[in-house]
Formats: structure tokens, C-alpha cells, sequence
């Protein structure tokens, strides 16, 4: 997470409860609780999905007993990356009905978006967020392009969207920032 490995907000809660998780399995003590929490909120301290992420960890395994600290905290972990997934997928569709009504407006010329950043797959556990109703339109035949901007200073727009929207064959062109 510190290095950037792991980007994207939901991917760093994500990570976050499953470091708790693998702490847990290592030491369930409530100072290795501490120590873990402390250290994985260290890693982004504005990352919003790490706090909370933490937070719930936290607040679950707080008052648990020692020796059923790693299996809830590995339950837990999975079930904040089903709930990305889900939400992700919430976006997609609600999204695509959004793409739907613009490409009935524009009569089979396509509809642009233009994105900042990555919010894709690699971004979240599945779909992503922003570019999950890109994905869903494009699974549904609309006409799409995507203006991928660049997004300095460490190129995700087009290091990550561009490589994500190439890989699902979505039309798409990246642009410098300044564009």
C-alpha cells in the first residue's frame, strides 16, 4: 500500500483487512491488534477505504477472543471485498442506464467519457467503480470511446486505464492532462 503496489480506495481497504487477517494469524494478541492497525493506517492516511476498513477490523476483533481473532478476521476481509464487488457491480448497472439514455440521445454516434485516474479492476476486487458502466455499456453494444487522461504525477490514466480498457477491447485514447 505504501509503495503504491496496491492502489485504488477499495483495493486499499480491501488489503488493509487482509493484512489485519494475516497479522492475526502471525500474533492474535492484542498488541499485535494494535500494532497492525497502527502500521496498516500509517501506509495512506487519506485513504478513506483504509480507515474505515480498519476501523471495522478493529471494532470486530477488539473484544474476540484470542484464539478466533484470525478466522473472523480472514471472514471479515472476505466479506468487505464481496461487498466492493457488489458495489461495484451496483455502479455498473446503475451506470449503464445512465450510458443507455445518453447513446439513444446521440442516435449510433458513439458516447464519450473521459476519465481521471484509474477506477477500474485494478483499482477495486472486480469491475471498478467509474468504469464499471463502461464496461456494462460496452458488454451491452453501446457505442462508447473513452478519453483516458494521463493523470499525473504517476501515469494511472495511462498506465492502468489504458491497459484495463485495451484488455476489455473498449475503444479509447489517452490525453495528456493539460488537453
Amino acid at each position: 500500500i505504501r509503495r503504491m503496489v496496491v492502489r485504488g480506495a477499495p483495493l486499499i481497504g480491501v488489503t488493509a483487512a487482509y493484512g489485519v487477517a494475516l497479522a492475526m494469524h502471525a500474533d492474535a494478541s492484542d498488541d499485535a491488534l494494535r500494532r497492525a492497525i497502527e502500521l496498516l493506517g500509517a501506509t495512506r492516511p487519506t485513504a478513506v477505504n483504509l480507515r474505515w476498513a480498519l476501523a471495522r477490523m478493529e471494532s470486530l476483533l477488539r473484544d474476540s477472543p484470542w484464539a478466533q481473532r484470525a478466522d473472523r478476521a480472514y471472514a471479515e476481509a472476505a466479506r468487505i471485498a464481496e461487498e466492493d464487488v457488489a458495489a461495484c457491480a451496483a455502479i455498473g448497472r446503475h451506470g449503464l442506464a445512465l450510458l443507455r439514455d445518453l447513446a439513444a440521445a446521440r442516435t449510433g454516434r458513439p458516447v464519450r467519457v473521459l476519465t481521471h485516474c484509474n477506477a477500474g479492476w485494478l483499482a477495486c476486487v472486480d469491475w471498478g467503480t467509474a468504469l464499471a458502466p463502461v464496461y456494462a455499456a460496452h458488454e451491452s453494444g453501446i457505442a462508447l470511446h473513452v478519453w483516458v487522461d494521463e493523470t499525473r504525477p504517476r501515469n494511472q490514466g495511462a498506465a492502468l486505464t489504458a491497459f484495463e480498457l485495451g484488455a476489455h477491447g473498449v475503444p479509447h485514447t489517452v490525453i495528456v492532462d493539460n488537453a
